[in-house]
């Protein structure tokens, strides 16, 4: 076994061991199956990412160390976890993830054989987990569970969007993480309703001539 990998697993167990206090715990995990899978899984590429979602627009912290959570109080962390390269490692971080303070677990994967989400889940269960397909031909892998066995999933590449369901398990608990859902819902109210107001006022030539003007 890689010392790195046997390292990161020594630890994991020896985090689970600690029976830290909820608030100083990560709340979400974020795991990929390659770190090729990070433009996806946190930024979103071309889109917003998970790590836009929840530290942009939810004012969540990401936890680098587990014995010294940041002041925000709530978490995320991030590993790299292959279901086929080190399927110890992802085994040890779904068996530990409860007993280490996390409520819920985003994991992503890309190829035709995104495994890595649904075995998570099989490992990780009653704990909730939501996949994220890294590419359009990993949707199949992912959603492709069978009965008895629940992955809840988004389309391929809406990492953010998996983002705001983590916060949507986390708000039937906590109501400060309800509210910032519910303003993040409003701040999507309010622009579409001044986009409307500013189309039906003005007209579509110089709505269309703002909007050019905006992309150059």
């Amino acid at each position: 076994m890689s010392e790195t990998v046997s390292d990161l697993i020594d630890r994991l167990h020896a985090e689970a061991d600690q029976d830290r206090p909820d608030a100083e715990t990560p709340d979400v995990g974020i795991v990929m199956g390659s770190d090729s899978d990070l433009e996806t899984m946190m930024t979103g590429g071309k889109r917003p990412g998970a790590y836009d979602a929840f530290v942009d627009e939810l004012e969540f912290a990401e936890q680098t160390d587990y014995e010294r959570p940041p002041n925000e109080r709530f978490t995320f962390e991030t590993y790299v976890t292959s279901a086929h390269r080190t399927p110890d490692l992802m085994t040890a971080y779904a068996e530990t993830a409860e007993e280490r303070g996390l409520e819920v677990i985003i994991a992503g994967a890309g190829g035709k054989s995104a495994d890595l989400p649904n075995m998570t889940a099989s490992i990780a269960y009653p704990l909730p987990v939501i996949g994220v397909p890294v590419q359009e031909k990993s949707v199949d892998s992912v959603i492709g569970m069978p009965a008895g066995a629940p992955l809840v999933a988004v389309d391929a590449g809406k990492s953010f969007n998996a983002a705001l369901s983590a916060a949507q398990i986390l708000a039937r608990q906590h109501d400060e993480v309800r509210d910032r859902l519910v303003a993040y819902h409003e701040e999507l109210r309010d622009g579409v309703g001044a986009v409307s107001r500013e189309l039906h006022d003005n007209g579509t030539p110089a709505f269309r001539e703002r909007d050019e003007s905006e992309s150059e």
